[in-house]
């Protein structure tokens, strides 16, 4: 625990008071620039739009690319690799277009080549406006998009596809899908199964609403590709589930948890199998998680746990439920971190979660030491309770 500054402000409190709270100093978590040894980490991280530029709902959101890179390149100097393009980065209807997702891929793998990191980049079929596309249509836009990550110089991450969830009609058209847009891969890719935790839309992917019936065919899926893929992005946020998952999995193909709820346990793995990172949370606990690699590239497992434990609670109060508004919390502690001028997103959704959520995010993210300049942090903080009426 760090010791408090005479920094201090007034929170509102759920049951309708307020709470004096006192700041605490912030930690020097060591850089880490190379990347880890022991786990592959790999953060989605957020984009930082540009809140000075004129904007016309409906149409293409403007980005502030400059600091979009800048926010890269904080992580990169901690050791934590970049998912591009991902959930966390607004991609879809309301948020990034396709081709600034493109640039996003382009901008965002050279940073990561530049700086030595470990990349990988989003393919998807979001490029799609038809309602109800034919299989052969989805094929070919998985493939547009994993051809343009592969010219980057990055594997692929196969999104999960909104088009194909609503085309297909039984796991036989997922497995047809999947193949043939494996087949096109010169990298190992990553198949990304997001749960409707995060996205409801998703309902019955791989053609079952039962997950262990799901889990069944993306494992004949891992299995008929192995070659072709390096790994599974497992997002369902069920840790017994996951640790199935690993155990049926063909050896080589790893699981990269999506659990940013309990991922301390699924990263360290029980002696014959663990999860690797791909993660949300990943984006504002990169200081604290790098702290745990260290400790478990040395070995020391007990203080690895004992690290990313710490993060724990905040990471729980970022995702809770709905879990999908947890980019609202990446944006707002990047903003009072200092890595942008605003706390506005990219889709315009900052409001999507209410100010005792903020407050209740800010105060277990100061406790862990993560606001560089808690004087900045408590100066924007006042001036968000502001604008909701808390002075």
């Amino acid at each position: 625990m760090t010791a408090k500054t005479s920094t201090g402000l007034v929170l509102p409190k759920a049951d309708g008071g307020t709470v004096q709270h006192v700041m605490h100093e912030p930690v020097d978590y060591p850089r880490h620039p190379a990347p880890f040894t022991s786990r592959t980490v790999l953060a989605a991280a957020h984009v930082v739009a540009d809140a000075r530029a004129e904007y016309t709902p409906g149409e293409a959101p403007p980005v502030d690319w400059e600091a979009t890179i800048a926010f890269r390149q904080h992580l990169f100097s901690y050791g934590i690799g970049i998912a591009e393009g991902m959930d966390t980065s607004e991609r879809g209807p309301g948020g990034l277009t396709w081709p600034q997702a493109q640039e996003l891929i382009r901008l965002g793998v050279a940073a990561a080549l530049d700086a030595g990191a470990a990349v990988v980049a989003g393919a998807g079929t979001d490029q799609l406006t038809a309602p109800r596309p034919e299989l052969p249509q989805i094929v070919d836009a998985y493939t547009e998009q994993l051809e343009f990550v592969q010219a980057q110089g990055s594997a692929a991450v196969i999104r999960a596809s909104h088009a194909l969830v609503s085309a297909a009609r039984s796991e036989d058209d997922y497995l047809s899908v999947y193949r043939d847009v494996l087949a096109k891969t010169d990298k190992p890719a990553i198949v990304h199964w997001l749960g409707t935790g995060f996205d409801p839309t998703l309902h019955g992917y791989w053609g079952h609403t039962d997950p262990l019936a799901a889990m069944d065919v993306v494992v004949r899926m891992a299995q008929e590709n192995a070659d072709r893929i390096d790994g599974i992005k497992f997002s369902l946020l069920d840790e017994e589930l996951e640790k199935e998952f690993r155990r049926r999995l063909p050896t080589g193909v790893k699981v990269f948890t999506g659990d940013d709820y309990g991922y301390t346990d699924l990263l360290l793995g029980d002696g014959e199998h663990h999860s690797h990172g791909l993660l949300g949370v990943l984006d504002p606990i990169a200081p604290i998680a790098s702290a745990g690699f260290t400790a478990l590239d040395a070995g020391d497992e007990q203080g690895f746990v004992t690290t990313m434990n710490r993060s724990i609670p905040m990471a729980v109060k970022m995702f809770e439920a709905p879990a999908d508004r947890y980019k609202v919390g990446t944006v707002f502690i990047a903003w009072l971190s200092g890595h942008q001028d605003h706390f506005r997103m990219v889709s315009g959704r900052e409001g999507m979660r209410s100010l005792q959520h903020l407050a209740d995010l800010f105060v277990l993210t100061d406790e862990l030491g993560l606001f560089p300049d808690p004087d900045l942090a408590v100066l924007r903080m006042r001036t968000l309770l502001a604008t909701a009426g808390i002075e």
